[in-house]
């Protein structure tokens, strides 16, 4: 009984003191679950007051209908009802999902741009960089200025460098088989920057010694390109491919200032969020363009769960 009464003295003072045997466990300063209802409150309640809540209200507003004079009564479905048999519907999902696959040849281009730029060889690489984001940080009231200004039938800088070539130019913007294709183009341009930033990040988070290995292994640049940077790089452009297609699908800026409304092309390249405009701007019918909104909404979140299921096919996180 003494031999094992010792023993159990000596396990007992090589334990923490926190777990020893009648020792009382002291709470770590800070470690109550109310601090961390402080410091996440504020996140939780902007998130709740500028998102939750607006979508709510937006749902709820789906279901009524605007009186001329600010009123609204409760119709139910019939707004949607109404808005998956109107074709100007067809025609911006349409315009939408083109401009949508346009606006996602920029994530190639801007991998591709951010592998030269990763180049220690380059010079000018900062300065390249800075160029490249300037867009980011435009206005975009200047930069539909400035092409429109391109892309003018009359006065263009394009068509009088196509017209230095011997091409006849056109009227882009006001073309309805040339319009929604050179808004994408200016959309590509505009998003160019954030998707280098973004890549270089992904690029130089790469290990050296993965490349070192390649080259002793005999790998060429193209082989080390897509069999290495690509892989590692499948995060990187998840993201980015997440994030255009959201933004790809919310177009309106651009249409709207490229464009204006007695713009004979605007049948052409009318968006989701253009129809959700006018409806709710300059209708007031503020239940359906809740209903538009509510409906872009659904395709966002669809697509989104789309492309979370398929990365698992390609992305690599290891």
């Amino acid at each position: 009984m003494t031999v094992v009464a010792s023993r159990e003295a000596v396990r007992a003072e090589r334990m923490p003191e926190a777990q020893r045997p009648g020792t009382r466990r002291r709470r770590t300063p800070g470690a109550s679950p109310w601090w961390a209802l402080v410091f996440l409150g504020p996140t939780a309640l902007g998130i709740a007051v500028f998102y939750l809540w607006p979508t709510v209200r937006t749902l709820i507003i789906s279901f009524t209908k605007s009186g001329p004079f600010g009123g609204s009564e409760w119709v139910g479905l019939e707004n949607y009802a109404r808005l998956l048999q109107d074709p100007e519907l067809i025609g911006a999902l349409r315009n939408t999902a083109i401009y949508t696959v346009i606006a996602l040849i920029g994530i190639p281009l801007a991998v591709a741009i951010a592998a030269l730029l990763n180049t220690t060889g380059l010079k000018g690489r900062s300065a390249y960089r800075t160029l490249y984001f300037i867009p980011v940080v435009t206005m975009p009231a200047a930069i539909a200025l400035v092409w429109r200004m391109i892309y003018n039938g009359d006065y263009g800088v394009l068509n009088a460098v196509l017209g230095a070539a011997g091409i006849d130019g056109r009227s882009w913007l006001t073309d309805p088989n040339t319009a929604l294709v050179a808004i994408a183009v200016v959309g590509i341009w505009a998003g160019l920057g954030t998707n280098i930033v973004i890549f270089l990040a992904g690029l130089q988070g790469i290990p050296d010694t993965i490349m070192e290995a390649a080259d002793l292994d005999g790998a060429g640049p193209v082989r080390k390109f897509f069999s290495i940077t690509i892989p590692l790089l499948s995060p990187s452009i998840f993201f980015v491919s997440v994030i255009s297609v959201i933004g790809a699908l919310q177009v309106f800026d651009l249409v709207y200032m490229m464009l204006g409304r007695s713009n004979p092309a605007m049948p052409n390249t009318r968006t989701v969020v253009y129809l959700f405009y006018e409806a709710g701007f300059l209708d007031n019918d503020r239940g359906y363009a809740a209903a538009v909104a509510f409906l872009l909404l659904l395709i966002i979140l669809a697509l989104t769960i789309v492309q979370f299921r398929l990365q698992k096919k390609w992305v690599h996180y290891e």
